[in-house]
């Protein structure tokens, strides 16, 4: 099932990490295609610059970001705006995500992923700087599911049909990371196969995949490791419902040699609905 935008299937990609760039261009591995974190060459020149113009002129980008804040009550961040917009077309991006969080106020950037209530005020809030933040980047904003380690008491939503509003309500694209909602529902109880089936199937443009970290008691969302096979699971209930997507493969910590990081992102083939 097609999304509503008609953004490509890229196929199978992993995040781009600067211990990889030397093998990248060296032996131009067969990805489909990789995903930048946005602000690592937002203010950035040199070989960093260098490095992504070479391999974007060779490979399909995404851009990934950290700091829209769109959960904020503070202004927007009209320069940083400005500068994800510029970075997109430099790149030539086939879309620009980030994440449904806050991550500062009044100037002041937490450099976390912050959770937000969900609530009709907040959806309102939220959808109408979507809006704004479409209307100035002239392009669909994609937002991806987090993972969290608390809930706000004051939230009357889930936060399935909070994403499956806030679609429907800013015309935003979805990047389902399905390791996020596998890492939540552990922490708060929640099924992550209803979540997954709340979600709307024309939405969602990319389906992130990670490892993470268990601890018993909790599960923090390290990518450090493989996909333990729950996840897979949900990958294939949700690509039984929205068909093929775009999928990437995050792994930032302990990070293996890029063989290893791409043989992860492969296996994604073998769990799709239809793998024989």
């Amino acid at each position: 099932m097609a999304n509503r935008w008609q953004l490509p299937d890229l196929g199978f990609g992993v995040g781009l990490r600067s211990v990889h760039w030397a093998h990248i261009l060296g032996e131009q591995p067969a990805v489909d295609w990789f995903e930048i974190l946005s602000e690592n060459y937002m203010d950035t020149g040199g070989r960093p610059a260098y490095m992504l113009d070479q391999i974007a002129e060779r490979y399909p980008i995404v851009m990934h970001g950290v700091s829209l804040n769109v959960g904020s009550t503070g202004e927007l961040d009209r320069e940083y705006l400005t500068k994800l917009k510029q970075l997109a077309r430099r790149t030539k991006a086939q879309w620009v995500s980030d994440h449904l969080c806050w991550t500062g106020v009044a100037g002041v950037n937490t450099h976390d992923l912050l959770p937000m209530p969900y609530t009709d005020e907040s959806l309102r809030h939220v959808a109408g700087r979507v809006r704004q933040i479409a209307d100035m980047l002239e392009r669909p904003v994609v937002l991806e599911n987090p993972s969290t380690y608390l809930e706000f008491a004051a939230s009357t939503w889930r936060e399935c049909d909070f994403l499956a509003a806030l679609c429907e309500e800013s015309g935003c694209g979805l990047l389902l990371d399905v390791n996020n909602v596998y890492v939540s529902s552990f922490n708060h109880g929640f099924n992550p196969a209803e979540y997954i089936d709340a979600l709307p199937t024309d939405r969602t443009v990319q389906i992130h995949l990670a490892g993470h970290t268990n601890y018993g008691t909790h599960i923090l969302d390290t990518h450090s490791d493989t996909v333990i096979d729950a996840v897979w699971e949900l990958y294939r209930r949700a690509t039984e419902r929205m068909g093929r997507v775009s999928t990437l493969l995050e792994w930032d910590e302990s990070i293996p040699p890029f063989d290893v990081v791409h043989a992860e992102a492969l296996k994604a083939r073998e769990w799709l609905p239809d793998a024989t």
